[in-house]
Parts: structure tokens; sequence; C-alpha cells
């Protein structure tokens, strides 16, 4: 059995390849390089903040009906417990006490204003905004001294 006879690192087909091609060639390669893969991050980078601003437009136009409808359902629930409770708090009184009642149907949506607030303030909180570009645009600088990430 033969055992094939072990090259140099200096006679290896992959450096005589790279001795080809001057300094200045390798860096017109290096700086195109690097120019598509600024570009591509860029695309990247459109392409998801248009993917969430449309579904976020679609999304917000949805609330805002759904918002303008349910403010008649509730503007309309306020008014019927308003009248509801000023007659039973001015139970046998010629005039209901609206003014109590008022102030109780008032107290009641502060609350929900106030929860409601918080919820949403939680839920803004957790948008991610644009992870892939961020995770791929950290690689670059790797990328560039050569590392694998």
């Amino acid at each position: 059995m033969t055992v094939p006879p072990q090259q140099s690192p200096d006679s290896a087909p992959t450096r005589a390849a790279r001795d080809d091609r001057s300094v200045g060639e390798l860096f017109a390669d290096v700086s195109g390089n690097l120019s598509t893969l600024i570009r591509q991050e860029v695309a990247l980078a459109k392409a998801e903040v248009q993917q969430s601003a449309k579904r976020a437009g679609k999304g917000a136009g949805l609330l805002a009906g759904a918002g303008i409808a349910a403010n008649f359902v509730l503007l309309f629930a306020s008014l019927a417990l308003w009248w509801t409770l000023g007659a039973m708090i001015g139970e046998g009184d010629e005039v209901p006490a609206l003014g109590w009642s008022a102030l109780i149907v008032t107290g009641i949506w502060a609350i929900i204003a106030a929860v409601l607030a918080q919820v949403g303030k939680k839920s803004l909180s957790s948008v991610d905004g644009i992870p892939q570009t961020t995770q791929t645009v950290q690689k670059i600088p790797d990328a560039l001294k050569g590392h694998d990430s």
C-alpha cells in the first residue's frame, strides 16, 4: 500500500489560486461584498418594517371602527345606568338623584380607563421591532474580521 506524499502548505492548490489576484482585486472583492451585504441588510430592514406597518395599519383601522361602535354602546349604556342609579338613589323622591348617580358612573369609567391604559402600556412595551435585521447586523463586524457567528 502506498501513501500519497504530503503537500506542504506553500504548495496547496488553494494557496496558488489566491496568489493570482492582486491586492487591488482582493480589496475590490471585499468592497463589493461589503456593499452587497449592506444593501441586503437595508432591504431586509425595509421589508420587515413594511410588513409590520401593514399589519399594524390594518389592525389599527379595525380597532378604530370597533372603538367608534363601542363608544355609542357605552354612551347609551352609561345613560341607562345613570338614570337607573338616579331613580334607585332618589327612591320615593319626586326627582331622581341624578347628580350622585352621575358621579358613580363617572367613577366606574375612571377605573375602567385606568385599567385599559395600564394594559395598553404593557402591550406596547412588548413590541419587538425588527429582530431579524438586528440579529444579522450584529454579525457584520465578526464577518469583516473573518469569524463565522
